[in-house]
Order: structure tokens, then sequence, then C-alpha cells
């Protein structure tokens, strides 16, 4: 907010700072040629016309320039979400996933696939919508969990305080979430013995992770079917609700998961 006011007080003082030097360049050229005619000839001239290239300079290239620099910071903003997903995201999507008792449910919600349509993807947000998304606390390795996000927390961190997430509140509310689960899972000493009260609301703080994290794997899964085929592809093999899923291509998509997960 500061910000925007800043802003705003920087283009008042411009805007009279050129008023008054076009006021003083008139008034020097009255001195110099003592042509008061020549001058209101040019302004009534040149005034009609001021709308017009206003219009012109704020409204057709402002606009050019700010959707290019929009599309620019929505770039970056992908680039910063895939980083994401690489390092920490699919991995825990994966664990959180496993651990869902209705997890038949959602593998058929989120089994995107290469060949899907916009409507594909509104059909599965909406579906996402209206889903819950809960865990069996009880059958999760919490110890591996807390090491998992130990050890990815500094990552988190670096990416909550990039100012480019100022326009993202939805993969925000994500990044805070995941912190803060962090936070919880490391000021408890023994994660094995907790009471039951404690283990629903650690439950809860994961299950808010849950529902983020999936609804933005499908925005992000989205944007790449759209804008990068490539990365796309990938994404599909690595589907986090798939546990038969691969990084290999074959022509039907089969075999194990591949190793190295780590969250639990």
């Amino acid at each position: 907010m500061s910000e925007q006011r800043s802003q705003r007080r920087w283009m008042v003082t411009l805007s009279l700072g050129l008023l008054l030097a076009s006021a003083a360049l008139y008034g020097l050229n009255y001195l110099v040629f003592r042509d008061a005619q020549a001058i209101i000839g040019f302004l009534s001239k040149y005034i009609p016309l001021l709308p017009l290239k206003v219009f012109i300079v704020t409204i057709i290239i402002h606009g050019l320039l700010e959707s290019r620099e929009k599309q620019e910071r929505l770039e970056k903003l992908s680039t910063l979400i895939g980083a994401f997903f690489s390092s920490i995201g699919t991995d825990l999507l994966f664990v959180l996933a496993r651990n869902d008792p209705e997890r038949e449910e959602k593998q058929k919600a989120f089994a995107v696939g290469v060949g899907w349509t916009p409507p594909d993807f509104n059909r599965a947000q909406r579906s996402c919508g209206g889903m819950e998304f809960a865990v069996e606390i009880s059958g999760m390795n919490l110890e591996r969990l807390r090491g998992f996000l130990r050890e990815k927390n500094d990552f988190v961190l670096r990416l909550l305080e990039n100012p480019v997430l100022l326009e993202h509140e939805r993969f925000s509310d994500l990044l805070r979430a995941v912190h803060h689960l962090h936070d919880e899972l490391i000021h408890r000493d023994e994660l094995s013995r907790l009471p039951a009260s404690d283990l629903r609301h650690l439950a809860g703080d994961i299950e808010r992770v849950y529902g983020l994290l999936a609804r933005e794997w499908l925005f992000y899964s989205r944007h790449l079917q759209k804008s990068y085929p490539y990365l796309f592809s990938l994404v599909v093999r690595l589907n986090p609700f798939d546990e038969d899923g691969s990084p290999l291509v074959r022509d039907e998509v089969a075999g194990g998961r591949s190793a190295g997960r780590s969250a639990g």
C-alpha cells in the first residue's frame, strides 16, 4: 500500500513538473518573440489533438507494456511453481495422497492425461472444489515427514520471500501452509507418543496442505499442458496420485514408481 502511495505521489509530482516546465517554455517563447498570436494559434491546433495523444500513450502503449510485463511475471511465477513441485511438491503430494482413505476417488479425479482438453481440466477443478482432502495420520511416518520438511524449509522460505509471489495468493497460501506444518512438527520432541487431541490438530494442518497442494498441482498441470507440453509429459508420468507412475516413457504407462520418495 505504501509503495502504491509513493508511486502516485511520484506521478503527481512529475505531472506538475511537466506542466510548470511547459508554462515556463511558453513564457520564454513570448519574452523572446513577443508573438502571443502564434502561441495561441499553436495551442488551438494542439489542444484538440491532446486527448488522442493521451489515449495513444496511456491506453494503447501503456496497455501493451503492462500486458508484456504481466506475461513476464507469469513466466517467472510458473518457473517458481515448477521448482517447488520438482523439489518438494510432487513428493509431498504423493505421500499425502497415499494416506488418503479415499485415494481411489482421487486417482480417478486427478488422472490427468496427455490428451486432456480444457473441459477435462474444468471438470477436474470443479470436482476438486467439492472434495475433502483427509489423511489417516495414524498410518503416516511423521518422523520422516518432519525430516523431509526440515530439509526443504530453507527452499520454501526463499520462495516466500520472492516478490513475484505477491500477485499469486493461492500459491503463497500453499507455501505458508507447508511452512506452518514444518514448524508444528519440529516443535514436538516425540512424534510417536502424541495424544489423540494433538494428532487431530496435526491432521488438520496436514489436510490443509494436502488440499492446497492438490489444487495447485491441477492448476500447474493445466498451465504446462497449454504452454510447455514437454514438461507436461513428465508431470503426467509422475502423477502423484498414481502409485504405479514412472518417469519411463512406455507405449502404455505402467511399471512401478521410481524410488527416492523421502517424505514417508
